[in-house]
């Protein structure tokens, strides 16, 4: 009876709750912070204050914030879905501040673009250009290792998730800690591995971390690697997001065995890591016999095989070349990472338009890719084949199937209402950098390169280029963009109607 009536007592969106949580938060992002100081400090670097100033401010108003505000009730649907946007949205804002402190750059906008970029895993960079009012970005290569570390382990905190790492980690989420699990990934599937949402949390961590390590040993072993530009790519991979230590990508590394590794380590990425879980612990026919990973597999081959024909016919590069470049770039733009290994912006207009068109793809739901997710791709084509039965037989009652799942309607109107939604964004993006004075193909490209979390775009975004020279109100409606892809836009819009805040 006291609970109901403390429940009744509670308001619609309980802001001490989130407050304390948000806290904890930010106190975790506090430690993590530490990480690129030690870096700093192993290279004799000046900038080991920056990270500790932001550490420590970091731990101790989050600290406070989650002693005053501790969390004294169940979470519900509405805060976790506040909570899971400002996490992103703050600990981008809090993540800037070493870019800053450090004297790497002058404008706060450019950092706060920079650590969007990073946490949303989009890949996205100012450095290296010159922004609109004149000041000149200094170029990768010239940055601190301990920054180009940050931009790293961002990206790997934003892939797997801040908020399902502090699952893993804190017992005090446990507690209704499933609405922030769902919140952050509110696609069409969710897949717990077991009852406890904490539990699930830490196997998927550990699978993280386990393939992380992998591919950072196959990376180390190679002349044209060392330990730091190893670990630095392996984060970036895993997390699907694109930043590396080289102006020129990882075509700055001119290595075949490189490109393959990568290649394959973004593949992998782009699979739901619940169903790497299941394949690990032998699940083997749970693994092979999942549709979406079939669907996304047929996807990658087919593109891989289109683009490098048409390197190899009508660009004129070697089949060799054909084959490595055109495999990883489709399996880059596919799995939303960003990464380049040849200017994809000088091919012929057919390889480009193959590549363009994976612009709108993703990887599987539950993976560390952003964009629309293969289960939708698969949902809609299924439902167009559907209706065009349906017309033939206007009579019958035929189901949307996804093997032997029938897809129920409400899924069905959810993913029908996401595509419209997303490429009504996307049309507004690209009218918004249209308006700034870009060309259809740049003002395009830049639209659904950031809602889509892929970082390179086209025109003036394309691989080789950067979005320094967006005037700043621009860099601000991009980052938006891109937390508004990472958070599979429903977590974010829904905070922007009134009948989240009134009913």
């Amino acid at each position: 009876m006291d609970s109901f009536l403390q429940a009744k007592k509670r308001p619609r969106i309980d802001f001490r709750l989130v407050t304390g949580i948000l806290g904890g938060l930010i106190f975790c992002l506090g430690i993590f912070l530490l990480l690129p100081m030690l870096i700093a400090f192993i290279y004799q670097e000046s900038s080991w204050s920056a990270f500790l100033t932001t550490a420590l401010g970091s731990m101790i108003v989050g600290g406070l914030l989650l002693k005053v505000f501790w969390p004294a009730h169940e979470l519900r649907m509405r805060e976790a879905f506040l909570i899971v946007t400002l996490t992103w949205f703050v600990g981008s804002l809090i993540g800037a501040f070493p870019f800053i402190l450090s004297g790497t750059l002058e404008s706060y906008t450019d950092a706060v673009f920079e650590s969007m970029s990073g946490f949303s895993t989009t890949g996205a960079t100012i450095f290296g250009g010159i922004t609109s009012d004149g000041i000149q970005n200094p170029s990768i290569e010239q940055l601190d290792k301990s920054i180009l570390f940050w931009r790293s382990l961002s990206h790997w905190l934003g892939g797997m998730g801040i908020i399902v790492l502090t699952l893993a980690l804190l017992p005090l989420l446990g507690i209704g800690g499933m609405q922030l699990f769902q919140a952050e990934y509110s696609g069409s599937t969710s897949d717990k591995l077991t009852p406890r949402i904490q539990e699930t949390a830490f196997l998927l961590w550990t699978v993280y971390m386990g393939m992380t390590t992998v591919q950072f040993l196959l990376l180390w072993i190679h002349p044209s690697m060392d330990w730091f530009e190893a670990i630095n790519h392996a984060f970036s991979t895993m997390a699907t997001g694109g930043f590396s230590t080289k102006n020129a990508s990882v075509g700055a590394f001119n290595s075949v065995y490189i490109d393959s590794i990568i290649t394959i380590f973004m593949f992998l990425a782009g699979i739901n890591f619940a169903m790497h879980f299941r394949l690990f612990t032998g699940q083997t026919q749970s693994f092979f016999e999942n549709r979406e990973i079939r669907f996304y597999s047929l996807m990658t081959a087919l593109f891989i095989v289109a683009v490098t024909g048409s390197l190899w016919i009508m660009d004129e590069y070697s089949f060799g070349e054909a084959l490595q470049y055109g495999s990883f770039q489709v399996v880059s733009i596919l799995t939303t990472t960003g990464f380049g290994t040849d200017d994809y912006a000088l091919w012929l207009p057919f390889s480009g338009f193959l590549l363009f068109a994976l612009f709108f793809t993703g990887g599987c739901a539950g993976s560390t890719g952003g964009g629309i997710k293969m289960i939708r791709l698969m949902i809609i084509a299924k439902n167009m084949a559907r209706e065009f039965k349906q017309i033939i037989h206007p009579q019958a009652i035929i189901p949307v199937r996804i093997g032997n799942r029938v897809i129920e309607a409400t899924i069905l109107k959810t993913i029908l209402s996401f595509f419209v939604t997303y490429f009504l964004i996307f049309i507004i993006g690209a009218l918004i950098m249209s308006y700034m004075g870009y060309d259809f193909e740049s003002a395009m490209g830049a639209s659904i390169a950031s809602l889509g979390n892929i970082g390179p775009g086209w025109g003036a975004f394309g691989p080789m280029e950067e979005y320094a020279h967006v005037p700043y109100a621009g860099k601000w409606v991009l980052l938006i963009l891109m937390m508004i892809g990472r958070l599979e836009l429903f977590t974010v819009l829904v905070l922007f109607t009134p009948w989240f805040w009134k009913y």
